[in-house]
């Protein structure tokens, strides 16, 4: 088990010999005269875009990419170094830079100077003059509405952050399926591939084809005889299928119930109690790697209501189907095909419910959110805006509807007049990856975890991702070395953090292809979102103070919640929280960082917390001794910051870097047997699990030293191998689990003896 080399020479003390170390088979001597020619450019901000311009082709290894990188901004000032930086002509095709080209001093006046320069002018309008900005989105997405809104935004004492769209009446999923300037009905709307054909072409659905089938299933929902506003769930994977489904049951006037295809019947059986399901579709099986996992005998066990099953092989037919329950043959075979492919979209207000959506409910029954014929307005504007979706791209983001950026990709995607591109697979896979290059993705999202699996089994190479333009990235915290090699596999395309929640609709905090982008980091808050980091005492520091500590967002944000349907949504979000300029803030329950440089750091959860030795980790932890860590970035194994304070996610961050065959950690705080402070466990997948183990002790040495450096006082007590973290649905490390299995194990251990 080979340690990470910890020392970084700066790029001009880099020699041949050193690249043919971290490369060996390569011509050495090549590339050496190639960073010797970048080195010719000015600053270590236009080195490295020279670099990656002329020399990190994704053939070159990766150690080189990094011995670059961390060469190039070794002693760099800042702690976020940019690994991307636009492009001026670039940016002024964006969807915001063009809007700006065209209208950016009649919104910013004579203080306009050019789309990069005023992107942070336009931030501030966004929240200064909603009305305005909004009405800018919905025009440039060609949102339809049945009855115009009276304004855009108003105050009203039943919101809390005013309301929006009053009196305004539409149809989301209608707004999916309308031909518009710039997207034929003939243009694709969807286009997928099964695991499996990988060699076979690509599967199109047009939108003229999208919208019959939709109509269709929304002929036949309404041949079911449900009433209007009834909830009807969804327990399948994303395929074309579960997407009619979707669009149909929100176009019929129907709510949608999010199931996530992994839940166990108690999980499924939870939910159905708290929508009050009327119906639910779903598979006899998913299928992965051609084995058939059950789906319907766990929806069978949860006591559903009336099923609809999908048979995943086709036209077999489904066997043992309850006396209630339909197949999808016998479902569809309730309406004339013909007469059914045109149905009326259900006219309603802004705030009636489209669909429930859950909280992970790690620690009890899940919060129960819904969306609002506005939330996909949100959701399809932070794609417009901040991942910069254009008519006739094509956007991928391996998900699932039980996850909010199942509809967020419908959304994102379809009103955006987008095509939406699916694989029916892992998308951990060199399937899903040619898939990638094969529909020439413009827009690629992930989960963090995804992207490291890809790097380790190097599952991309020798495909052409040259089409993407970004990436974009949620779920949960990502690792420098992993998103710089992932920007690499597609010629050093910016990667786009997006930072949200359910109950929002899309993102508070994101980044932006008018603005330099650093690798972990956020570089601007979402637009029409204001947000605030309270110091220790709960209140909002100044919004461009240097600091870390609990979100608050302003109440006034487009797209989110105003109520809960298993909760008190005044209890949970703004109960307690602190007033600025009179509107009481919206508690998120984030931990967040702002850099020196005005960049943002996400730490975990605010009550993800361990105590160690009295250092509370998570949630304002632990202040370092000094003020000031006289410390250059970016050494890799410490991230310093002015006021340095640490998180979980820190010390994951440097145990991931300690070993080449490390995967991922998880930091964890375990009581001892006989009490006291908690002992910091590290929980660790490697990529090779059979590691002999006397490894272990090596690496828990390893561990230590490298903590030293984040705060002397840090100490890993144990190493727990594991073959993967416990996760949500939505890809978060239930740290608690983890937490419960490991005090369980001590307990029992301490018993024996």
């Amino acid at each position: 088990m080979a340690a990470a080399s910890a020392l970084h020479k700066p790029l001009g003390a880099i020699t041949a010999d050193d690249l043919a170390a971290a490369a060996p088979g390569s011509d050495a001597t090549a590339l050496h005269s190639a960073l010797r020619r970048a080195l010719d450019s000015h600053g270590p901000a236009a080195v490295w875009g020279e670099l990656c311009r002329s020399v990190l082709r994704p053939s070159v290894p990766f150690a080189v990419h990094r011995m670059l990188y961390y060469g190039c901004f070794a002693g760099f000032p800042s702690p976020t170094p940019p690994a991307w930086i636009p492009d001026p002509k670039e940016a002024a095709l964006t969807n915001v830079g063009r809007v700006l080209e065209a209208r950016g001093k009649d919104f910013i006046g004579d203080a306009y100077k050019d789309p990069i320069t005023s992107f942070p002018d336009l931030h501030k309008f966004s929240n200064e003059n909603p009305e305005a900005y909004w009405k800018m989105v919905f025009e440039e997405m060609d949102v339809e509405f049945s009855v115009e809104p009276s304004c855009i935004w108003r105050e009203n004492a039943a919101y809390p952050g005013g309301e929006w769209l009053p009196g305004a009446e539409l149809n989301a999923a209608a707004n999916c399926l309308t031909a518009k300037p710039g997207r034929s009905s003939d243009s694709p709307a969807i286009v997928w591939r099964d695991e499996g054909k990988d060699s076979e072409p690509l599967n199109f659905m047009s939108l003229e084809e999208l919208r019959k089938k939709v109509c269709l299933v929304a002929n036949a929902l309404d041949a079911l005889e449900l009433p209007k506003g009834s909830a009807i769930a969804i327990d399948m994977p994303m395929d074309v299928n579960a997407v009619v489904i979707y669009l149909a049951i929100v176009l019929a006037g129907y709510v949608v119930v999010s199931i996530a295809d992994s839940f166990a019947a108690p999980a499924i059986a939870m939910r159905l109690k708290i929508s009050e399901a009327k119906a639910i579709f779903t598979q006899d099986y998913i299928l992965r790697d051609d084995k058939e996992l059950p789906l319907y005998s766990r929806v069978v066990e949860a006591k559903a209501p009336m099923a609809i099953v999908i048979p995943v092989r086709g036209s077999l037919p489904i066997k043992g189907l309850r006396v209630d329950d339909l197949s999808w043959q016998d479902f569809l075979g309730m309406v004339n095909h013909t007469e059914a492919e045109n149905y009326t979209a259900v006219k309603q207000p802004a705030y009636a419910f489209t669909n429930v959506l859950f909280s992970s409910g790690t620690t009890g029954e899940p919060k129960a959110i819904p969306w609002t014929h506005i939330t996909p307005l949100k959701a399809a504007a932070d794609g417009w805006c901040h991942m910069d979706i254009r008519k006739g791209d094509v956007v991928s983001w391996p998900t699932n509807l039980g996850w909010m950026m199942g509809p967020w990709l419908v959304y994102a995607s379809l009103l955006n007049g987008a095509s939406m591109a699916l694989y029916n697979g892992s998308p951990n896979s060199s399937g899903f990856a040619k898939f990638v290059q094969d529909a020439k993705v413009t827009m690629l999202g992930l989960v963090p975890s995804i992207a490291r699996t890809w790097k380790n089994t190097d599952c991309t190479a020798g495909l052409d991702w040259s089409s993407i333009r970004c990436f974009s990235s949620s779920g949960e915290a990502s690792s420098v070395d992993d998103y710089l090699w992932l920007m690499g596999r597609a010629g050093y395309k910016p990667v786009i953090e997006y930072c949200g929640g359910t109950e929002i609709g899309g993102g508070f905090v994101t980044g932006s292809l008018l603005q330099p982008q650093a690798l972990s980091a956020f570089s601007t808050p979402a637009m029409g979102c204001n947000l605030f980091i309270l110091d220790s005492s709960g209140n909002p520091l100044p919004q461009d103070r240097v600091g870390i500590g609990e979100l608050a967002l302003h109440p006034t944000l487009f797209g989110s919640s105003t109520t809960l349907l298993n909760a008190d949504h005044q209890e949970v979000y703004f109960n307690g929280m602190p007033e600025w300029h009179g509107k009481i803030l919206r508690r998120h329950g984030d931990e967040f960082e702002r850099t020196s440089d005005g960049y943002y750091r996400a730490h975990g959860r605010a009550d993800d917390t361990m105590n160690l030795g009295g250092i509370k980790v998570c949630n304002v932890l632990w202040k370092y001794a000094t003020t000031q860590c006289n410390v250059a970035f970016p050494d890799p194994d410490m991230e310093f910051h002015h006021h340095f304070q640490v998180s979980s996610i820190e010390i994951e961050r440097i145990c991931n870097r300690v070993h080449d065959a490390i995967v991922e950690t998880a930091a964890i705080g375990v009581p001892p047997v006989g009490g006291g402070p908690e002992q910091l466990t590290i929980a660790v997948v490697l990529k090779d699990q059979s590691s002999q183990v006397e490894d272990w002790n090596q690496l828990k040495l390893a561990f230590n030293v490298a903590l030293k450096k984040l705060n002397p006082l840090f100490k890993v007590s144990s190493v727990v191998v594991v073959p993967s973290l416990p996760r949500t649905a939505s890809n978060k490390v239930m740290r608690r689990v983890l937490r419960k299995e490991f005090s369980q194990a001590a307990q029992a251990k301490h018993s024996k003896i």
